[in-house]
């Protein structure tokens, strides 16, 4: 399901500072649509030091997915994989605002009836929700995603019992704050973190980009505060020389060098389908570090005139400021306390 009525998109990033607390902006990547699995996988039970779903790890088997068959993988772009939590930009009380990501979800009955009808008939097809009584309340600001179906008035739920949405983030709201650091309602500008605009997509740039220019795009919050990962961006992020689609020789590019220091991969097909593979599906740990993002050459494009007048001298947008023109050679090197 698509979340945006655009392709393009935005996401945060988090500066890595060795073990240091990292600081959030935002990243330009390409939205994609849902992901498929690159390979048949297995649900083991986990290890307690695993990151996964409680009490499992899933794993994958040597076997392809068989609709990676149908398509000419080893034609198509791959890109870092990078996640985190979505984003959007439209408007809210008549100005571009950013909206974070709320799914809005059944109640434990509704939410218990569903998992007995999915265990016994092994899918959710043929369910029957009443979207009124069975789902929690949301704020009164909710949206649903454009993508949702409705019927009869009513937003229906996906596959998984969820109906995505957005709601407004507001400075007020500390639910939202590492959302809020990115934006500057004042002059209307948010840190966009993407490869610099000569295509050199191995040298990035921050830069303070007015929300107006980002306006019905989906985005990406990114950091180890959000799902433990440091890094963001969905299809910005070129990988160069890609391995070919074997799990040995996916298994040793990820082991070999800064060049596989990375979450996973994604492929997007020329018709549209994407696939990935993450770290952990190959038993490899994430995070790592000395992540390949993190050592990529950055400048910063913060000017002062787009802080807003009597911003907090320890903002981000005051921070970056300072560095306004500088060339670091890694993200990892720009340092600053908050």
């Amino acid at each position: 399901m698509e979340f945006g009525k655009h392709d393009s998109a935005i996401g945060f990033a988090r500066l890595i500072d060795g073990n240091a607390n990292l600081y959030p902006l935002l990243r330009s990547f390409t939205w994609m649509p849902a992901r498929f699995p690159l390979w048949r996988s297995l649900r083991l039970h986990a290890p307690k030091t695993a990151v996964a779903a409680p009490g499992f790890q899933v794993v994958a088997t040597t076997i392809l997915n068989p609709a990676v068959l149908e398509v000419d993988i080893n034609s198509a772009l791959a890109t870092e994989k990078l996640d985190g939590t979505c984003c959007y930009v439209t408007h809210y009380k008549g100005k571009p605002h950013l909206w974070a990501r709320l799914d809005r979800k059944a109640n434990k009955l509704a939410e218990k009836r569903f998992k007995k009808y999915q265990y016994s008939h092994r899918s959710s097809k043929g369910f029957t929700w009443n979207v009124e009584e069975d789902f929690k309340t949301v704020p009164d600001t909710w949206i649903p995603a454009h993508e949702v179906k409705h019927h009869n008035g009513h937003p229906v739920p996906d596959e998984h019992g969820h109906i995505p949405g957005w709601v407004p983030v507001e400075d007020s709201n500390k639910q939202y704050c590492w959302h809020s650091s990115v934006v500057d309602y004042g002059v209307g500008t948010a840190l966009l973190l993407r490869p610099v605009a000569n295509n050199d997509y191995d040298t990035l740039e921050i830069a303070a980009v007015p929300l107006t220019d980002l306006q019905e795009q989906t985005l990406e919050l990114i950091g180890t505060n959000i799902n433990g990962n440091p890094y963001v961006s969905h299809g910005s992020i070129r990988i160069r020389n890609p391995p070919s689609v074997d799990f040995q020789q996916l298994y040793s590019w990820f082991r070999s060098g800064t060049g596989g220091l990375v979450e996973g991969i994604v492929w997007h097909c020329s018709a549209g389908s994407l696939f990935k593979v993450h770290r952990h599906h190959l038993g490899l740990e994430w995070p790592a570090e000395g992540t390949h993002l993190g050592n990529k050459p950055t400048v910063v494009r913060v000017s002062g005139t787009t802080v807003a007048a009597g911003d907090n001298s320890k903002s981000l947008f005051a921070s970056f400021s300072r560095f306004n023109g500088h060339h670091f050679s890694r993200l990892r090197d720009i340092h600053f306390d908050l």
